[in-house]
């Protein structure tokens, strides 16, 4: 593909001088060299001073005059829909279903959050808030957002930053991850082509060094983040002396999924299947820990791992079930953590290991590991490893089990498969997570719904049908429409009105 350049005031932009070069090579097929990226670090500063002017024009707007826009790019997205999709796929490598399926929730978005998380932020009155005084609770823009992009959702996540900080009236500098430059410059296009005003929307393509730089503009006035908790982390770090950015850090998972002894097997089986390995195990949400009641353990566990060895892995051309992994240093990390967990003792139930496929790519095996005790400081059983790969306890005690659950510092993900409401009312309260599934898979999330989680895996700012809340500000105010009483003065003040 070519390269366009950044997209700045609405127009892709290039320089004549670059500060470095990446190459976009799809990890399904490694001789699809996709594009290659030169980027340029003063095209940070131009993205936030583009944003900054097209600031208060855009924020002048009504939320109907804005909403306009936001529709005529949901009529970009549907059009679009198969061009998205085939872009996420060679830059994730993700099966085209998977992919498609990413692609159609760009439009859905914009749905949700102009038709039903708008209430979120409705102007509201109270009467009398003070004595005969009326108070109104409004909410406003807060000025230029940077959007940090992950590669797992590289269209989904940013939309769901973008979209509802666009609808309430702030503008946008938005930087792709490193290993999908080709969808955002996709996405890019999209906004060109739905005619947004120039300088709402921008996009940098960049580094490490490219993200540092944005987050830490003086000019940005809040940092949307989606990715891993080390690099949330990180960004906490650097804007520290920045208390006034709002900072939404949605980060990682080590989710776990308890099968109770009256689950109906079949469904838990299947869900846990998709939780575990769907996307090639690369979502904050998929299910790393699976805590099965001792009294069905051994059928849940023989049919999981025969179920597991007939997963699809190939191309996304072919429609596989799991694509490849996203690149080389996510491949040895992956296979680092198969030695690990047998070090710790883990029994290896099915090995996880690099595939050589028609297609040259980063492709490897499901891998299933059976703790055989549970310990809190366990390497493997306390840290993210984001691929195929899933830890199966045996478990009797409904506490203990919520013990295991919230051992990780981690709090995204719970679900609990089981006829018993008890238990699911208990595990509401005392599951450290913001999302608790009943009865099913811990993949897979409701826009409609707020999406985030505690500890280490967020900073208490959920996304989805939330993130409207962190796009503004609430603007308070007491509204005395009575006429001056005179009467009525403080005592030990004297005011002659005239």
């Amino acid at each position: 593909m070519s390269y366009r350049g950044d997209f700045i005031s609405n127009q892709f932009v290039t320089s004549a001088k670059a500060d470095g070069q990446f190459k976009d090579i799809s990890p399904a097929d490694l001789n699809d060299l996709v594009m290659a990226v030169p980027f340029t670090y003063a095209h940070v500063d131009q993205a936030v001073e583009a944003a900054r002017k097209a600031y208060m024009p855009w924020a002048r707007l009504t939320m109907d005059e804005r909403k306009s826009y936001l529709l005529r790019l949901k009529e970009v997205f549907e059009l679009k829909k198969n061009e998205i999709a085939t872009a996420i796929s060679r830059d994730t490598g993700k099966p085209k279903w998977d992919a498609l399926t990413e692609a159609t929730a760009l439009a859905s978005k914009i749905d949700i959050t102009v038709n039903f998380s708008t209430k979120l932020v409705a102007e509201e009155r109270i009467v009398n808030a003070l004595p005969q005084v009326d108070g109104v609770i409004r909410h406003k823009p807060r000025g230029v957002m940077s959007v940090i992009g992950p590669f797992n959702f590289p269209a989904h996540l940013p939309n769901g930053h973008i979209i509802p900080a666009l609808l309430m009236g702030n503008t946008i500098v938005f930087k792709p991850s490193e290993q999908t430059p080709f969808v955002a410059q996709v996405y890019s296009e999209c906004i060109q082509a739905a005619g947004f005003p120039e300088g709402v929307y921008n996009m940098v393509q960049g580094d490490g060094e490219t993200g540092r730089r944005i987050v830490t503009h003086e000019h940005v006035d809040g940092v949307l983040f989606t990715g891993s908790y080390e690099v949330g982390l990180r960004i906490k770090q650097e804007t520290m002396n920045h208390y006034w950015k709002i900072l939404a850090l949605e980060m990682g998972g080590k989710n776990a999924t308890v099968v109770w002894a009256d689950a109906d097997m079949n469904k838990a089986i299947y869900e846990s299947l998709i939780g575990s390995f769907m996307s090639t195990g690369q979502r904050c949400s998929c299910t790393s820990r699976i805590l099965v009641h001792d009294s069905v353990a051994d059928e849940f566990t023989d049919r999981f791992y025969e179920a597991a060895k007939k997963l699809t892995i190939g191309h996304w051309s072919e429609d596989p079930f799991m694509g490849p992994l996203i690149n080389e240093p996510a491949v040895e990390k992956y296979l680092r953590f198969q030695e690990i967990a047998k070090r710790e003792e883990a029994e290896p139930l099915m090995r996880g290991k690099a595939l050589d496929l028609k297609y040259k790519g980063y492709y490897v095996t499901p891998s299933i590991n059976l703790v055989k005790k549970f310990d809190p400081n366990s390497t493997y059983q306390k840290n993210e490893i984001f691929g195929p790969n899933v830890a199966i306890y045996r478990v009797h005690d409904f506490d203990e089990t919520l013990n295991i659950v919230n051992s990780t510092g981690y709090g995204l993900v719970m679900s609990l498969f089981s006829k018993n409401r008890d238990l699911y009312q208990k595990a509401l309260l005392e599951a450290r997570v913001g999302l608790l599934n009943f009865n099913r898979t811990t993949n897979g999330a409701s826009s409609k719904l707020p999406f985030g989680g505690m500890g280490k895996s967020g900073n208490d700012r959920p996304s989805a049908h939330y993130a409207i809340q962190y796009c503004s500000v609430p603007v308070a105010s007491l509204e005395d429409l009575n006429s001056f009483e005179g009467t009525k003065l403080l005592p030990g003040m004297t005011f002659e009105a005239k």
